[in-house]
């Protein structure tokens, strides 16, 4: 399945700036197959280690951190020839193995001209640990997400929506004949989600029980790492915040409440829990702007936010809701509806390296999503079906005079003006585009 991470893969590998690269993400969103996808496909050979599956190459970074010894020693217990230039170097599941990541300073500054990806389900947990000597400045860092829903179309073998929409103007409606299967994508889209796992089950069988299969069995991995990696302590408050999250963004007010979480828990006893969630992938914070003003990250209030999970499809899973209440379009199933989309277009936004935050005003406006690019903010509405009307949407274009914006709904593309705001009414299924349309509407 084509990923479009592989291109940002070609650019770090092509980098004058290039240093080893870690890359974090949620256990099963593909870093494996990807890594050696790129390794088969731009390189004359890889050379792959799994620090989880064969412990015993630990020994090898046992005795000290020359890289050629190392490299020397792998490629004996390989039985490879490791070229710089030529090969591409996999440590999968590094985080099993403190010492290879400590080994990565060494190799920025000893063998730059090697080609090094280091990898993990739960790496990004074990790079808070304080037992890691972690090499500063010398390592790059990307995170790689569930599939998009651009990905998915490719997948599913519809790629020509792809290309149709690409340049698709903002004053042209969009017919029914791309309207309907579109719309059909999307919500299987939010069945399914974006673990390629579950993605390639449904691109060759449609079976959406298959499907739900595939999903409890990641869901029950990432509860057996609770137990397996988590400190003691924090396991069983990992599991009631990982319990809670789906209930508490299903509310009107989804901010998320610790005390929500069990009676009596304070946020104190739990915060700990929240950010082993976060720190494996599994989960993203939304922070909270009341003063939307450049950088929001110097505006944004880190002790208020909302708790979206990292994959829409298993949200729906541990929401309990069968793909029928989806298909279905059942009317009682509203704020659940309206809390997997919310999902669905933050893990887009994350997808294409933005970091979204909400704005509230009081208790009289609040607006679900917005997000910096080229110096300026973009605000976003959300909204799961064709109702577009949004006070809150209008009442932040007021206040702070953004030059383009967005409500993301089902309604048919359009672009209006909004207190001075050029907004574009965007259907959800072109949110992959959303960067083409905030051009075209700086020109329109």
């Amino acid at each position: 399945m084509k990923r479009d991470f592989i291109q940002t893969l070609v650019e770090w590998k092509d980098s004058k700036r290039r240093k080893p690269l870690i890359l974090t993400g949620v256990r099963q969103c593909g870093k494996t197959f990807i890594l050696k996808e790129f390794g088969s496909e731009y390189f004359e050979n890889y050379c792959y280690i799994n620090f989880e599956l064969a412990g015993k190459y630990s020994a090898i970074f046992e005795y000290d951190f020359d890289v050629k010894r190392i490299i020397k020693e792998i490629e004996l217990a390989e039985n490879i020839k490791i070229i710089p230039g030529k090969t591409l170097l996999i440590f999968d599941e590094v985080q099993e193995c403190p010492k290879a990541i400590t080994s990565l300073k060494y190799f920025c500054e000893n063998m730059s001209e090697l080609h090094l990806v280091c990898a993990g389900s739960l790496l990004g947990v074990a790079l808070k640990q304080e037992n890691i000597s972690f090499p500063v400045g010398k390592v790059n860092r990307m995170q790689l997400y569930p599939m998009s829903f651009k990905e998915y179309l490719q997948a599913v073998g519809e790629e020509k929506y792809i290309e149709l929409f690409k340049d698709w103007p903002f004053n042209r409606e969009i017919p029914e004949l791309y309207r309907v299967p579109l719309e059909r994508h999307l919500k299987n889209y939010f069945i399914v989600g974006g673990m390629p796992e579950a993605v390639k089950e449904f691109a060759e069988s449609g079976n959406y029980l298959e499907v739900a299969k595939i999903q409890d069995e990641i869901l029950s991995d990432y509860a057996d790492d609770f137990s397996k990696h988590a400190p003691v302590t924090e396991i069983e408050k990992i599991r009631m915040v990982w319990d809670s999250i789906p209930k508490q963004l299903a509310k009107e007010n989804n901010k998320f409440v610790f005390s929500h979480v069990k009676e009596g828990k304070r946020a104190h006893e739990l915060e700990g829990a929240l950010q082993w969630l976060k720190n494996a992938g599994l989960v993203h914070l939304v922070e909270l702007v009341q003063n939307a003003q450049i950088p929001l990250s110097s505006n944004a209030d880190a002790t208020y936010f909302k708790v979206y999970m990292a994959d829409c499809g298993l949200l729906l899973r541990k929401l309990g809701l069968s793909y029928k209440n989806i298909l279905e379009e059942n009317l009682a199933l509203s704020s659940f509806k309206g809390a997997v989309t919310e999902n669905f277009v933050l893990q887009e936004l994350k997808g294409q390296n933005k970091n979204p935050y909400f704005w509230r005003s009081g208790n009289t406006a609040e607006l679900d999503f917005l997000y910096e690019k080229q110096g300026e903010i973009i605000p976003v509405e959300v909204k799961a079906a064709t109702n577009t009307q949004a006070k809150s949407f209008k009442q932040f274009c007021k206040k702070f005079q953004n030059k383009t914006g967005f409500k993301l709904s089902l309604k048919n593309i359009a672009v209006n003006d909004c207190e001075g705001t050029k907004t574009v009414s965007l259907p959800l299924y072109l949110v992959w585009n959303i960067d083409f349309y905030s051009a075209e509407a700086d020109e329109y």
